[in-house]
């Protein structure tokens, strides 16, 4: 089981980095989708541009911190609950701050992650870790 779930989080951080190509214009993952320009915090103050490169940024980073959670499972390191649980909260975060305002096309800005991310906190922090000997 750790295995797969090493996985899973090393492949969830993966996608954040799919949706860096999106946020810097690089291609498109899906017909329309705009994310994350016209965030509600940041695109009035820094414009479509920044809050582009925030965002690019910002999912580099989470990418990073789900891809050192499953590694340190692999690793045999406890401390990959509290990296998990930073990153599903820093990638829910950052959805949320990045998120239109609109409730239209849920699907294309972030509402996936933001429930796998729930399910991530909720078995982490509510159900407790999986024991996996270590």
């Amino acid at each position: 089981m750790n295995i797969a779930v090493a996985v899973f989080l090393i492949l969830h951080g993966l996608v954040h980095l799919l949706y860096l190509g999106q946020s810097m214009k690089w291609y498109q993952l899906g017909e329309g989708m705009t994310w994350p320009e016209n965030s509600w915090v940041f695109s009035r103050p820094f414009g479509n541009k920044a809050t582009r490169v925030i965002a690019g940024v910002s999912c580099v980073a989470a990418a990073l911190v789900f891809i050192v959670g499953g590694v340190f499972i692999f690793a045999k390191q406890t401390a990959w609950v509290w990296i998990t649980v930073g990153a599903a909260a820093f990638s829910s975060l950052l959805v949320i701050l990045m998120w239109d305002g609109k409730m239209k096309e849920l699907a294309n800005k972030g509402l996936f992650a933001i429930l796998i991310n729930a399910a991530i906190l909720i078995l982490l922090l509510v159900v407790g870790r999986p024991d996996f000997g270590f």
